[in-house]
């Protein structure tokens, strides 16, 4: 039993790197610096106070361990835990949440049984490195999917 439990979470795992391969593998480089999140979190605090959002911004280093953590006044409590899981997800599978987002809403049957920790939504992006290598991962929460999204793209300049 305890065999065929593992293998069919293998055969999962598989099957959503599979699904969700959309660039070749990109090399983790050193984490992000906290001066270099606390950068990136302004410009997202920024933007969303420009647009009236109220979001919760999370960055976390190659590990995907927490390193910065802002939430703006009146945003819900529930964003915190979101924020967090969208930045680890865009670390770990080196990839933009919203890449996730899009298998599912196609069908990505592996990915609907998923269990592990993968926030499948819009709103996470990998931070890379002036060489091209992932530093570490940014996730916000507190508006739609899309709006998450557009805050993050406009804290890393890429919108």
């Amino acid at each position: 039993m305890k065999t065929t439990l593992i293998l069919a979470l293998l055969a999962i795992t598989i099957s959503v790197t599979a699904q969700t391969q959309t660039k070749p593998a990109v090399a983790y480089g050193p984490s992000i610096t906290l001066d270099a999140a606390k950068k990136i979190t302004a410009a997202a605090e920024a933007f969303a106070v420009s647009k009236q959002y109220t979001v919760v911004v999370a960055i976390v280093d190659t590990g995907g361990n927490l390193v910065m953590l802002t939430k703006m006044d009146n945003t819900q409590l529930g964003s915190i835990e979101v924020a967090i899981g969208k930045a680890k997800t865009a670390n770990n599978f080196k990839r933009p949440t919203k890449a996730f987002e899009d298998v599912v809403a196609g069908g990505g049957a592996g990915l609907k049984v998923l269990g592990l920790n993968v926030v499948p939504v819009e709103g996470g992006e990998p931070i890379f490195s002036a060489d091209g290598k992932i530093i570490g991962a940014i996730g916000v929460s507190g508006m739609t999917s899309a709006q998450d999204g557009e805050v993050v793209k406009a804290a890393l300049g890429t919108k």
